[in-house]
Order: C-alpha cells, then structure tokens, then sequence
C-alpha cells in the first residue's frame, strides 16, 4: 500500500462569493514540493473567471493517463531489452455525457509517438503488445472508468 499527497489551495481574497463571480484560481502542492497553479477549465467556466495558462482537473486528469501509461510502457520496454530514445504522447480526453446521463471524460485517446534504436526493435505486433501491458498494469488506468484507447489499436472499456 502507498499513500499519495496533494494539497489543493483556493482563498476568495476580496471577491464576493455569492454573485459566483469568483475567481477559480488556486494551487496544487505535491509532496515533493512542486507547486502548479490550477484553475477551472475554460470549457466550464468563461475566462475571467478561470484561467487558461493554468493546469485545470480535467487536463490532469489526461496528463495522469498519459503518464502512467508511459512510464510502465518504458519500464515493460526496458525488461524486454529494447532501447527506447524517446516517447511524445498528445493525449486526448474527450468529455461527454455518460451512460447515467452525468458528464464525464468518457475515452483518453492516447497517440504515442515512440523511437527505438539498436537492432532489437519491436515489430508492430510487439508494439501493440507493449502498450496491451502497458495499459493492463498501468495504476491509473485501472484506477478509473473512462475507456483509454492508443490511436490505431482497438479500445479497451475500462
């Protein structure tokens, strides 16, 4: 077992709060000290009134299955000898209606764009095998509802 620590800070300053006028500005602090400024998603609340230089849930939320599923693909890659030179995900949610009518990011779209070198590189079949581990053993992914799919192989439904 792990425990995991995110301290999450908001203060209305001199803003009324009842008019919902607010601003949606505030920080994350992980445990090691990184402090990201974060607000609302412009998609759910109109700028003023978040922030669109700021990381919002929704984008963590992607960046997180992104990540997770990156950093086990790296560490099945590395087991199964083959030398990985560099890995770019875009990664996309897509929020929409769920099947109870709630709105929620129902797929993560991940679009790995990965370079090998050396003679052992993986042929598209043991590629599409590695991102199947990658995802069956990936925390977050099994963590969450949402389908994630890798661009040109077949989704998996959570």
């Amino acid at each position: 077992m792990a425990e995991y620590l995110a301290t999450v800070r908001w203060q209305r300053g001199t803003a009324t709060f009842s008019d919902n006028l607010y601003s949606r500005a505030h920080t994350w602090q992980f445990d090691g000290g990184v402090e990201v400024p974060a607000s609302s998603s412009p998609h759910v609340v109109p700028i003023p009134l978040s922030n669109p230089a700021n990381v919002d849930p929704e984008e963590a939320f992607v960046a997180a299955v992104s990540s997770c599923h990156m950093l086990t693909f790296l560490g099945i890659a590395a087991k199964k000898r083959y030398v990985v030179d560099s890995y770019d995900d875009v990664a996309v949610g897509i929020m929409e209606e769920d099947g109870r009518g709630r709105m929620a990011i129902t797929r993560v779209i991940l679009r790995p764009d990965i370079r090998f070198s050396g003679k052992h590189v993986p042929s598209p079949e043991q590629l599409a095998q590695l991102h199947e581990l990658a995802h069956k053993n990936c925390f977050i992914a099994n963590s969450i509802t949402a389908a994630v799919e890798v661009a040109g192989l077949a989704p998996d439904e959570g």
